[in-house]
C-alpha cells in the first residue's frame, strides 16, 4: 500500500500546487509516513518538503510554507499507507467467516489494526500487538481505542477467539489504565457462551477498569445462514436479562457506562431508552441508540410536518426488520399529510438469511426480489445499504440497475440518524 490520494479538496494548498488524484506521497521531509497518524504529526511545521510520484511514473518535490496547523486539503484512500495489520484469531462468531464466496474481495479482508481504531473507531482485539506498536500507542497516546473484549475470563475468551494470545485481556486492560489510554469497549453476546454469569463477571472486571472505559457496547451476535459453529440466536429472555444486568451495573458504577444495543430492546419488546442512556452515542456504528437519535429528531421536527401537499407524493421507505417499529409512526404522521401517501416495504434478508435484521446487510438483489411488480414511484432507502462513497450494494448491485429493474426512482437518504431529508422531500 501507499500514500495514495483519493481526492484533492478545492481551493486548497494541494489544488494549488497541482495535486492530483492517484498521486503518490513518497516522503515527507525525508521521511516515509506508514499510516495518517504520521502524516498528520509530520504536517505539523512551517516548512514541508514532500516528494510526490505522478500517475506516469515521474517524481516531483515541493517545497512548501505554511502555517504551523494548516492542512494541505488531501484525502487518501486509506488512513494506513503499509500493510494493514491482519486478524490472526479465528472467531467462533466472526461475521467475515459467515459469508459464501463470490463477494468482492474487500468483504473477506478480517483487519485487527491499533491504527484504524484510534483513526476510524474499528474494533481490536489486541492480541497481534508487538512490543514496538505497544510503545508507540504510548509514546503518541493513542485514545481512545475501541476494544473488543467479549470477556474477560482468559479461558473463555481463548475459546471464543481461538487464539491463545486472548487470554492476556485483563493484562492488556491494566497496561491501558497504567499508560492512561482510554477505550470503548465491545461485547459480541453469543447466548451460551458469554451471557449470564460470564457476562456479570466481565462488567464486573470493568469496575476496576472504569477510569479509562468510556463506553461498554453489547451487541448481539450475527448469525447468517452460513455459519457453521452452531451458535445460538438471541430469545426475548436473553435479551430482557441482558437489559436488566447493564441497568444493575450502571447504578453500581453510578453512571451511564454499558449500553445494550438497540436490537436488545426490539428483541425484549421493551421501550427504547431516553438519551441520558446513551451518553455521547459514541457507539452508533454498534447500533447502539440509532433508534432514539431517530425518534427524538423526528419528535422535534414533526411539529413543521405542513397540512397539505402542493402535487401529489407517494415514498415507499425500504425499511430492514429492525427498524419497522420506529418508521411505523413516522409513516403513520406522514399520512396525515394530504396529498402524502408513504409505505413501508419491510424487507427481510434473503442473502444472510431471516437472522441478519439490520439495514446494513440488505443486498441489492433482496430490494429487486422483494419489491419487483409493487408499482413503486419513489423507494427511499438508507446510505448504510450502500458501500461508502459508491452506489454499490454489497452485492455489488448498483442503484441504477435498482432503478432499471424496478421502474422507480431511488432516493438515498445520507444521515441515516436524522430525519431532515425526508422533510425535505415533502417540500
Amino acid at each position: 500500500m501507499s500514500a495514495i490520494i483519493s481526492e484533492v479538496l478545492k481551493d486548497s494548498i494541494a489544488e494549488e500546487l497541482g495535486f492530483q488524484k492517484c498521486d503518490k506521497i513518497i516522503s515527507v521531509n525525508g521521511e516515509k509516513p506508514q499510516d495518517m497518524i504520521d502524516y498528520r504529526y509530520m504536517m505539523c511545521c512551517e516548512k514541508v518538503d514532500i516528494e510526490i510520484e505522478r500517475t506516469n511514473g515521474d517524481t516531483e518535490i515541493f517545497e512548501i510554507e505554511k502555517d504551523f496547523d494548516d492542512d494541505l486539503g488531501i484525502v487518501f484512500e486509506s488512513a494506513v499507507f503499509d500493510r494493514i495489520k491482519p486478524c490472526t484469531n479465528h472467531c467462533i462468531f466472526c461475521f467475515v467467516d459467515q459469508q459464501p464466496e463470490g463477494l468482492r474481495e474487500s468483504l473477506y479482508i478480517k483487519d485487527d489494526d491499533y491504527r484504524l481504531s484510534y483513526l476510524q473507531g474499528t474494533y481490536v482485539t489486541l492480541t497481534n500487538l508487538t512490543q514496538k506498536d505497544r510503545e508507540r500507542i504510548e509514546k503518541l497516546h493513542l485514545g481512545p481505542l475501541y476494544v473488543s473484549v467479549h470477556t474477560t475470563n482468559p479461558e473463555l475468551r481463548v475459546k471464543m477467539l481461538s487464539n491463545p494470545k486472548a487470554a492476556n485481556i485483563l493484562e492488556d486492560l491494566k497496561w491501558l489504565k497504567k499508560a492512561d489510554i482510554p477505550i470503548h469497549a465491545q461485547i459480541v453476546l453469543c447466548p451460551g457462551y458469554n451471557d449470564g454469569a460470564e457476562l456479570e463477571r466481565t462488567l464486573s472486571d470493568f469496575e476496576k477498569f472504569k477510569s479509562i472505559i468510556q463506553s461498554v457496547a453489547i451487541v448481539p451476535v450475527g448469525i447468517t445462514k452460513f455459519h457453521k459453529n452452531n451458535l445460538k440466536t438471541l430469545t426475548k429472555e436473553n435479551a430482557l436479562h441482558v437489559i436488566k444486568q447493564v441497568e444493575h451495573f450502571n447504578a453500581k458504577v453510578k453512571k451511564h457506562l454499558a449500553m445494550a444495543s438497540d436490537e436488545f430492546f426490539l428483541k425484549a419488546d421493551y421501550p427504547i431508552p431516553d438519551k441520558k442512556y446513551y451518553g455521547s452515542f459514541s457507539q452508533l456504528e454498534d447500533g447502539v441508540g440509532a433508534l432514539r437519535l431517530l425518534t427524538d429528531d423526528f419528535e422535534k421536527r414533526k411539529k413543521k410536518l405542513p397540512k397539505k401537499l402542493k402535487t401529489q407524493l407517494e415514498l415507499t421507505f425500504a425499511v430492514a426488520q429492525s427498524s419497522v417499529k420506529i418508521f411505523k409512526d413516522i409513516v403513520n404522521e406522514l399520512n396525515c399529510i394530504e396529498n402524502c401517501h408513504c409505505e413501508i416495504a419491510e424487507l427481510k434478508n434473503g442473502f444472510f438469511g431471516d437472522n441478519v435484521t439490520v439495514a446494513g446487510l440488505i443486498t441489492g438483489r433482496d430490494l429487486i426480489n422483494q419489491l419487483n411488480g409493487k408499482n413503486i414511484k419513489k423507494l427511499v432507502i438508507p446510505s448504510i445499504m450502500l458501500r461508502p462513497f459508491t452506489n454499490d450494494f454489497l452485492d455489488n448491485i448498483t442503484v441504477e440497475q435498482v432503478e432499471r429493474e424496478l421502474s422507480c426512482r431511488v432516493i438515498v437518504i445520507k444521515d441515516i440518524y436524522s430525519t431532515k431529508e425526508i422533510f425535505q422531500l415533502l417540500k
